[in-house]
C-alpha cells in the first residue's frame, strides 16, 4: 500500500501519547490523597499554631469521609496532562539541541539542569489554572457548614454587590458606622447612601471576601476575582517548577550516568561509548526517577507552600484594581517579592515537606514505571 509508512509513524506516536496519558493519570490517582493532606497541612499552619497530620486527617474524614481525599482529582489530572507533557517535551527538545553534532548522546548535568529549569517554567504556565481550582476543591472538603443569612442580606440591601462581587459578605455594622460618619456632612446628593452602594470599592472596605471553598468553579473565580486570578500564584509556581525541574532532571541524569558507568565497568570488552552499556532496566529507571522526585521536592517545597497559600487567598478584582491604582507594593525582601513569598509565611514554608517528598517520589516512580509497562505491553 502506497504511503503506508506515515500511518505507521502516526500510530506509534499516538501509542506513546496514549501511554503517557495513562501513566500521568495513574500517577495522579496514586498520590492524590497525599497531595490533599499536604495541601491542607500547608494551609492550616498559622505562625506557631500548626495542625498535626492526625488532626488534618480527622477533620477531613469528619467533613467529607474517604471521598474527601480525592477532592479535585479531575482538575489535577486535567492540569497534569498538558503540564507534564510540556515538561518532558520541552526537556527532550532542549537536550536534542544540546546533543546535536556530538558523537555520543551524552548530556552534562549542567545542561540537564538548564533544560529542566526551562521545562519547569513552561509546565507552570500550563498547570497554574488547574492547580488553583484543584486546591480550592481540596479546601472545600473540610469547610464548615455555611450560614444562609448573609447571602439574603446582600441581595436585598446591596443589590449591585451581589452582581459585581458574588459571594462577598458585607459587614452591616461597619457599613452603618461609615454611614453615621458621613451623616454629619451636608449632602448635596438626594440619595447619598444609595449612590455609595453603586461603588464596589466603597463596599469592599466593609465586609469580607468569601471562603476559597466557595469560589472553586471557574465561573465564580472569574466573576469575583477576574480572569487574571486563574494564574494566581504564577510567580511562586514558576520558581517552584524551575527549581523542581532543574533538580529532577539533573539528579536523574546523574543516576542514569552512574548506572551506565557501573554496567560498563563489568563489560568485557569495554564499550567505546557510554550509551553502549545500556539500556537501563525500566525498574531501575523508575527507581531513579522516584529518588530524583524526592530530591527535587525537598529543594522546591518552600515555593510550593507559598504558591498554595497564595492560591487560597481570595482577592476581589476591585480590591486588586485599587491596589494597582495606589501602586501598592508587596511587603517583604527583594527575593520574597520576586518569588511571591509572603513575609507572614516565613515560619510555615517547610510545613508538609515530608508528605510532598513522598508524593513526588511515588508519583515519579509510578509515572515512569507505568509508562514503560504500557509501552512494553501494547506497543
Amino acid at each position: 500500500m502506497g504511503g503506508g509508512g506515515k500511518p505507521l509513524g502516526d500510530s506509534v506516536f499516538a501509542g506513546h501519547a496514549a501511554a503517557g496519558a495513562a501513566a500521568i493519570s495513574a500517577s495522579a490517582v496514586a498520590v492524590h490523597p497525599l497531595d490533599t493532606v499536604k495541601t491542607l497541612l500547608q494551609l492550616s499552619a498559622t505562625g506557631s499554631k500548626q495542625m498535626g497530620l492526625g488532626q488534618v486527617v480527622d477533620r477531613l474524614m469528619s467533613a467529607s469521609g474517604p471521598a474527601g481525599f480525592y477532592s479535585g482529582i479531575g482538575w489535577s489530572i486535567s492540569g497534569k496532562l498538558p503540564g507534564l507533557g510540556a515538561r518532558f517535551g520541552t526537556y527532550e527538545l532542549l537536550t536534542a539541541f544540546y546533543k546535536d553534532g556530538r558523537e555520543d548522546n551524552y548530556v552534562s548535568y549542567s545542561e540537564a539542569m538548564l533544560a529542566g529549569i526551562a521545562a519547569g517554567a513552561v509546565e507552570s504556565v500550563f498547570c497554574t489554572p488547574f492547580e488553583l481550582l484543584k486546591l480550592r476543591s481540596q479546601v472545600g472538603s473540610v469547610k464548615p457548614m455555611k450560614a444562609a443569612g448573609p447571602a439574603n442580606i446582600t441581595k436585598e440591601t446591596f443589590p449591585l454587590l451581589s452582581k459585581l462581587l458574588p459571594g462577598y459578605v458585607p459587614d452591616i455594622r461597619v457599613w452603618n458606622s461609615t454611614v453615621s460618619l458621613l451623616s454629619n456632612l451636608s449632602p448635596k446628593h438626594p440619595d447619598m447612601m444609595g449612590a455609595l452602594k453603586q461603588h464596589p470599592w466603597m463596599l469592599t472596605g466593609s465586609g469580607k471576601p468569601p471562603l476559597p471553598s466557595d469560589v472553586q468553579v471557574p465561573s465564580r473565580v472569574i466573576a469575583l476575582e477576574g480572569w487574571g486570578a486563574l494564574w494566581k500564584g504564577l510567580r511562586p509556581g514558576i520558581t517552584r517548577d524551575c527549581v523542581f525541574g532543574g533538580m529532577f532532571f539533573s539528579t536523574w541524569q546523574f543516576i542514569h550516568t552512574a548506572m551506565l558507568t557501573w554496567s560498563a565497568v563489568n563489560m568485557n570488552p569495554q564499550p567505546g561509548k557510554l550509551e553502549e552499556a545500556g539500556p537501563v532496566s525500566p525498574f531501575a529507571s523508575s527507581l531513579a526517577a522516584g529518588f530524583s522526585g524526592v530530591v527535587a521536592a525537598a529543594a522546591s517545597h518552600t515555593f510550593d507552600t507559598a504558591k498554595s497559600r497564595s492560591e487560597c487567598t481570595v482577592i476581589p478584582k476591585y480590591i486588586a484594581m485599587e491596589r494597582r491604582l495606589l501602586k501598592w507594593k508587596a511587603p517583604g525582601t527583594w527575593i520574597e517579592r520576586k518569588t511571591g513569598i509572603s513575609p507572614a509565611d516565613r515560619n510555615v514554608l517547610f510545613h508538609g515537606v515530608g508528605l510532598r517528598m513522598a508524593r513526588s517520589g511515588v508519583a515519579s516512580f509510578v509515572l515512569v514505571g507505568s509508562y514503560y509497562f504500557v509501552v512494553d505491553q501494547f506497543l
